[in-house]
């Protein structure tokens, strides 16, 4: 789960020293607090930095399905919310449209919240290693 420029860029490079790729996931209901646009701009930035690199990027829009709608318009290429299931379907369906990927689960992730910014690429890349091949 990346908090910063500085987190996705680690998070990129650990990905392409190994050889995989990383979902780039911000941190729970990030929507409503950071927005859309904010968090697609760390990702477009990181990408550029490292461009070999194979990513997704996630971001969190809790149970908000007006954040979530906002997410798709802004670009979001996967959006995760976790309202009521009839609001979710209709969101997933809205998603599809946008050939966005429609998460209601955060998956597995790696914080970087605490870790030194110095420490994050070995231990990104240490993570991804021993995760590899699991869902």
């Amino acid at each position: 789960m990346i908090h910063s420029l500085a987190h996705a860029v680690a998070a990129l490079e650990a990905a392409k020293d190994a050889g995989v790729s990383v979902t780039l996931l911000s941190p729970p209901d990030f929507a409503a607090y950071g927005g859309a646009g904010f968090f697609n701009a760390i990702v477009r930035r990181a990408r550029a930095k490292v461009p070999a690199a194979k990513s997704e990027a996630v971001i969190d829009c809790g149970d908000a399905p007006g954040l979530a709608l906002a997410a798709l318009r802004a670009g979001a290429e996967a959006v995760r919310f976790g309202g009521r299931r009839v609001v979710r379907e209709k969101i997933a369906a809205i998603a599809a449209t946008h050939d966005a990927q429609f998460f209601t689960a955060r998956p597995q992730a790696l914080d970087l919240l605490n870790l030194d910014v110095a420490n994050a690429r070995e231990t990104c890349l240490a993570w991804l290693v021993s995760h590899r091949g699991r869902s």
